[in-house]
């Protein structure tokens, strides 16, 4: 907004908040953007609550992360110029939708760019699982690796498998495109509909029971909906083999907790690997951390440098072209 020499400009700047430190990436496109001002929750640690109430009073952008339940108490701190939310995220799941269409406001989000990154760990967490790699190492540091023995830590192969993919959208198309060249026989998913791209990896289309009864890995990447809150349940372990293995690097309200850990410590299931929880972080006596069948890692599916920069630049500019009117390189139509 510039204007001639000589003369003040008239437009008032919009205040931005932002709700923790993120990456460069994206600070130094907002903090060089003239129409911004900026104030940030310096830390790299959640705001308190009280805070995020007090940091976007007269707020026209809102930048945040999955970690702030963005409600209508939230919008109505704010007030009435809030135009724009940008997530650091592909998720929404901590946005209350319903409140922020009826007041108007654009809201960004940052898929595709997380995909690679989330598919490759998804991929990391299944091998990590399957063939036992952290308690290898635990074996390995603690004294218990004495002589080769055939069946000491043995795990399970993908190697002429069947894995099945619970949500075949852009990260579960990714993780089913990595893990065939490892020699899988059949790959099955379920959800919604049938999806066209299935065919770039030969997806079968299948009920969810019988994706459940014929996989060696279960593997669920579908988004946090009220359909698939609590999906993995006790029904739901009951019916993949006792030499399975389940994965969920989506959202930790898929799962019911409970029934995960009478599953792994019943023999129902083989083992789990989850980078997903509830709550995050996950507390340190869980009974679920007790388990050497299970793997736990905190929530760190799009965590490389290159990504996180990537989507640090996409929530900036969403977050620019909501309090510009402009079309968003990224915008959540609902």
């Amino acid at each position: 907004s510039c204007c001639q020499r000589g003369m003040h400009t008239v437009q008032r700047l919009m205040k931005v908040f932002i709700s923790r430190r993120i990456p460069p990436e994206g600070m130094r496109i907002l903090s060089q953007a003239a129409e911004c001002k900026v104030s940030l929750w310096d830390s790299d640690e959640p705001l308190p609550r009280s805070e995020l109430l007090k940091g976007v009073e007269g707020a026209h952008g809102l930048l945040c992360l999955l970690s702030d339940k963005i409600d209508a108490e939230v919008l109505d701190a704010a007030g009435p110029d809030l135009k724009v939310i940008s997530t650091l995220s592909v998720g929404f799941d901590h946005l209350a939708l319903d409140e922020i269409k009826k007041r108007g406001i654009r809201v960004g989000y940052t898929p595709d760019v997380l995909t690679d990154a989330t598919a490759e760990l998804t991929v990391a967490l299944l091998l990590a699982t399957s063939r036992r790699i952290p308690e290898g190492v635990e074996e390995v540091k603690n004294g218990g690796w004495s002589t080769w023995k055939p069946l000491w830590l043995c795990g399970y192969g993908l190697s002429g498998s069947t894995v099945g993919v619970i949500g075949l959208g852009r990260i579960g198309l990714a993780i089913a495109k990595r893990l065939k060249p490892f020699g899988v026989k059949r790959l099955l998913y379920s959800g919604r509909t049938v999806k066209p791209q299935a065919a770039e990896v030969d997806g079968e289309f299948v009920p969810l029971d019988t994706l459940l009864s014929e996989s060696d890995f279960v593997v669920v990447s579908c988004s946090l909906t009220p359909e698939t809150q609590n999906l993995c349940d006790k029904a739901f372990f009951s019916k993949m083999k006792n030499t399975s293995i389940f994965i969920n690097t989506s959202r930790g309200s898929v799962v019911n907790q409970e029934d995960l850990y009478q599953a792994l410590t019943s023999g129902q299931i083989a083992a789990a690997g989850l980078d997903v929880t509830t709550p995050e972080p996950l507390p340190t006596n869980h009974p679920l951390l007790t388990l050497k069948n299970c793997v736990v890692l905190p929530h760190i599916g799009s965590a490389t440098y290159s990504t996180r920069g990537v989507m640090a630049d996409l929530a900036a500019r969403n977050l620019l072209a909501g309090l510009q009117g402009t079309d968003m390189p990224s915008e959540l139509r609902f």
